[in-house]
Order: structure tokens, then sequence, then C-alpha cells
């Protein structure tokens, strides 16, 4: 199956998707078109070309809790931060790489389902899903520092982007908004294949463009911030293959990664584990893996 052809008509959770992989841990930047010159001597743009293809290797896994509900990820000095959802059970917490201990937790209002979450100087900023909620959490502490209501939007994912935050809404728009007041400066349709990408979740950014989760799928995808164009992207099998899923809605979500030292991160809803992972090309994977990372897998 041809992932375009694939995409046609594809709106609600996907049962089916074309698998393929991305990479280097740190992905290569977005891609410029290529110019061609028509007969006559004018410059013509040429058709984008298809997203990189990247596999995965594990460099190693680590403890999570599993009863976690994982919607927002990040690392910053030292430490996972985390966000997760439900009602009645939604937190953000502070996370021991190497135990998947939690080491700070605070609860977001218990009527409240807890959505991304991202960092803005010393402030966590987390999100509510259908409450038009932003809360800003001290980092050191995880006190809760205020929360906004009011807004119109439907909130999945978050992450920042230069002096920006970036947010999704489970459409194929992502929203650039001022960190202080969640104004909107800027909004941006999401492409795969020239086709629109929905169920784009939770975000993060690395080597210049915005990775998300695709809910209920095993990719990951890299969005150039500046086209909305995916650029490149990486098939997961390899990784939720080892995870029984606990029930349906315990899917892959969650990406963070550690500028510093170059590695990347990823987890589920309701997983046990978190993974540390490489992107490589698919060729460094060997024949059988990319053989199975190539065509078309059901999900369980």
């Amino acid at each position: 199956m041809v992932m375009k052809d694939w995409l046609k008509g594809t709106s609600a959770p996907v049962a089916l998707f074309a698998a393929v992989a991305i990479g280097g841990c740190t992905p290569l930047a977005a891609q410029t078109d290529p110019v061609s010159t028509s007969p006559a001597g004018e410059q013509e743009q040429a058709a984008p070309a298809d997203p990189v293809e990247w596999g995965v290797e594990i460099v190693a896994e680590h403890p999570h809790d599993a009863t976690a509900f994982t919607q927002g990820l990040l690392w910053h000095d030292g430490y996972l931060y985390e966000s997760t959802g439900r009602l009645g059970t939604s937190q953000v917490r502070k996370l021991d790489l190497e135990t998947g201990e939690v080491l700070a937790a605070s609860d977001i209002p218990a009527d409240q389902f807890g959505e991304g979450l991202a960092i803005w100087n010393d402030q966590l900023i987390s999100l509510t899903w259908t409450h038009g909620i932003v809360h800003r959490w001290n980092i050191e502490d995880l006190s809760l520092i205020e929360s906004v209501d009011g807004f119109p939007y439907e909130f999945w994912g978050l992450t920042t982007l230069g002096d920006q935050l970036v947010f999704s809404d489970g459409s194929s728009t992502l929203r650039f908004v001022n960190p202080e007041t969640f104004a909107v400066e800027r909004e941006m349709d999401v492409e795969f294949f020239g086709e629109p990408l929905v169920d784009i979740n939770e975000l993060e950014v690395m080597g210049g463009l915005i990775w998300a989760n695709v809910w209920f799928t095993r990719y990951i995808v890299g969005i150039d911030p500046e086209t909305g164009r995916v650029v490149q992207w990486a098939n997961l099998r390899t990784i939720t293959d080892r995870i029984a899923m606990s029930e349906e809605g315990a899917v892959l979500n969650g990406i963070a990664y550690d500028a510093e030292n170059d590695r990347l991160f990823v987890t589920g809803k309701l997983w046990p584990s978190l993974f540390e992972i490489r992107l490589v090309p698919l060729m460094e994977i060997g024949e059988d893996i990319a053989q199975q990372q190539d065509g078309e897998v059901a999900l369980p």
C-alpha cells in the first residue's frame, strides 16, 4: 500500500497504517524544495520530496509508571517531566529516568482531563482537554502558579519552539501562541504526502522540526514548522510490539528530547516502560527489520 493512497479519507483513529521508518538521533533539518528551470528560462518550483524514512534502534529501556495515562513528556535539567490524563487522576510529575520513580507530583483538579505539557522559563505549562483551561506550575516544586480559563480550543499536545508555544487539538492544524497570554499568533495546517494529517497529539521539538505522535498509530512524524509538511517520519513498531496493551487506549504517546546529550525518549499511555531510542537509516537496522517495518500493519 502506498502511504499517500492510505491517507486519503483518513479522519478517525486509524486501525491500519503503512509502516516505514526515520535516522541519526537528531534528525535532518527541514529540506528546501529544489527549483528547476522551464524551457522558457523561467524558474519553477519542483514537487516536494517525499518524507525521509528512518528506522529505530532501542538504546535503553527504563521503568515507567504503568498507571500513568501519559499526555505530555519533556526532559529538563536531568529529569523527565510528565503530564497525565483522565478525570480524577490527572497530574504533572517529575520523574527519575533510571528508576521511573515519581519524585514530585501535583494534582490537576479532579474535574479536568490533563493534556500536553511544555516548559517556558521557570514554569511548566499544562493543558486540559475540553475545559479551556491552562495551568502554570513552578518547575522547582510543581506548585501551582495560576490557572487561566476561557480558551476556545480543544487542547491535545504542547511544545516550545523559540519564543512561542505550539499546541495541537487532534485536527490537522497546529497553533503557535504567545507563551504569556496564549494568544494565537499563527496557524499551520499539516500535510503528509500531500494530504491533511489528523489526530496530531503529543509534540516535541528536535532538530528544527516539530515531532508529533499521531494518535492510535505506531509512528511519529517530523513537521517543518514553516511549511507544515511532514518531512521525516519513523515507524516505532519494534517498540510497540514489546508492549502488551492493557486496554484499547494504551497507545504510543510521549516524546522527550535531551538536547544536551542528543537523546530521544518515547513512551505510551499506561506503559510499564519508557524507551531511549535512536533514529537510524533503514540500512543500519538490517534487512529483516526493514522488511518488518515496510508494508501494511494492523494495530493490536
